[in-house]
């Protein structure tokens, strides 16, 4: 159990590089790194659990099953927090998107990152392609389109034209 989130841990991280321009708050990683302390902390309950067993200690059996209960009830906990704020994350990285999809003018590094999300989430915008109708580059182009990182991948010679929205 303690590779598998310790794993995750790793994951999490490595894929927050990807998105940190998305996720300005730099708490946004704190997770994963509590993840991994609890990997770790597990590891070593682990052994204190084996080596109680091993040894048939009463105490050191107690000992386990007092620390597997707070580590039960620490993750309920976590469980109710994450389902009561969840709202205010959503707004949160939807405001932040929404700033950097206005900072998009094709060339920037925020350029860079909303493309690589929108291909790699197959979405265009924040919520739809509609999204971009309120940006500075969408009104300074004068083309009535959106990236082309909006296209579906399927899609032969797609231009990103909104009166085309099939393509998108």
């Amino acid at each position: 159990a303690a590779a598998g989130l310790s794993y995750v841990g790793a994951y999490v991280i490595n894929t927050y590089k990807s998105y940190d321009n998305f996720l300005q708050d730099k708490y946004a990683v704190l997770p994963a790194v509590i993840i991994i302390c609890v990997a770790v902390v597990m590891f070593i309950i682990g052994l204190i659990g084996c080596c109680a067993t091993f040894r048939e200690s009463r105490v050191g059996l107690g000992l386990f099953l007092a620390i597997i209960l707070v580590i039960f009830i620490a993750e309920v906990s976590a469980f109710v927090l994450g389902f009561v704020y969840r709202e205010k994350v959503k707004t949160d990285v939807q405001g932040t998107m929404r700033s950097v999809f206005e900072k998009y003018d094709g060339k920037n590094p925020e350029s860079t990152v909303v493309d690589y999300l929108q291909e790699q989430l197959h979405c265009c915008g924040v919520k739809n392609y509609s999204d971009w109708t309120t940006t500075k580059w969408f009104n300074s182009t004068g083309n009535n389109s959106v990236p082309l990182s909006c296209c579906r991948r399927d899609t032969k010679n797609c231009t990103g034209r909104l009166d085309q929205p099939q393509e998108l």
